[in-house]
């Protein structure tokens, strides 16, 4: 995999991925910071013009860099679940690598155990969402799963509670308890969570919507969901 960006391509060098090769282009100070970076660790190349490297990585956001990272590195879906104060984001479906990169951004901000993704009908860890997470899935643990309906079962199963994101839920986000292990679910672009998938949520929350739409984007609805929980356990904790 070629990632490309100066952040992507920065978090790749501390994470956990093998980078083997680092393209730069121009003279600033980003690109010095990264040479030094990189060099005694991977091999690092001089090229001549932000076309080379566009041609390296298929994208004309490179911002002067690009990285060969090799393969991304899958985590376990059920290890996720295995601290006991879990915290998994589940997509369901959602199909646009911007929004996967940015949920991605803001569930290791927030600190979460990881995110789940679906094997098919659904996005992976692609160079776009590397550059859309800025680097943030060289950090956090990504994982695949066949049937997500079928993981929530088994997150039941190792003691954790599932919140799925519904517009329409009657139960606001900031009422739930979310203390111990928490699956977060949310649906994909445009249609939200299947039914079945709802159907194996313990709980469907709302965010309240004041607005004249009906709906947030599903990466800023994670962001404020992931932070909603955060807020709620600090509060619930500092009570006991």
């Amino acid at each position: 995999m070629i990632v490309y960006g100066r952040n992507p391509v920065r978090e790749a060098l501390r994470g956990r991925r093998r980078v083997t090769r680092v393209w730069l282009t121009g003279d600033g100070p980003d690109a010095g910071r990264l040479a030094r970076e990189a060099e005694g660790a991977v091999e690092v190349e001089r090229v001549g013009s932000a076309e080379a490297i566009e041609r390296l990585c298929g994208s004309p956001d490179h911002q002067g860099v690009c990285a060969d990272a090799g393969d991304y590195p899958y985590a376990s879906a059920d290890a996720l679940l295995e601290p006991e104060d879990a915290l998994v984001v589940c997509l369901d479906e959602v199909q646009d690598p911007h929004n996967l990169g940015a949920v991605c951004r803001a569930a290791e901000c927030a600190g979460a155990t990881g995110v789940v993704v679906p094997e098919r009908r659904s996005v992976h860890v692609t160079p776009a969402v590397c550059s859309a997470s800025a680097g943030a899935v060289e950090h956090l643990s990504v994982a695949r799963v066949r049937n997500l309906a079928e993981f929530l079962e088994r997150a039941k199963r190792h003691g954790a509670w599932s919140y799925g994101a519904d517009a329409a839920a009657q139960v606001p986000y900031d009422r739930p308890d979310y203390r111990g292990k928490v699956v977060l679910v949310l649906g994909s672009e445009g249609r939200g969570i299947r039914p079945r998938v709802a159907g194996a949520c313990d709980e469907l929350v709302a965010l309240p919507v004041r607005g004249r739409l009906g709906s947030l984007n599903v990466s800023a609805a994670a962001a404020a969901l992931l932070y909603g929980i955060l807020q709620r356990r600090v509060a619930l904790d500092s009570v006991r």
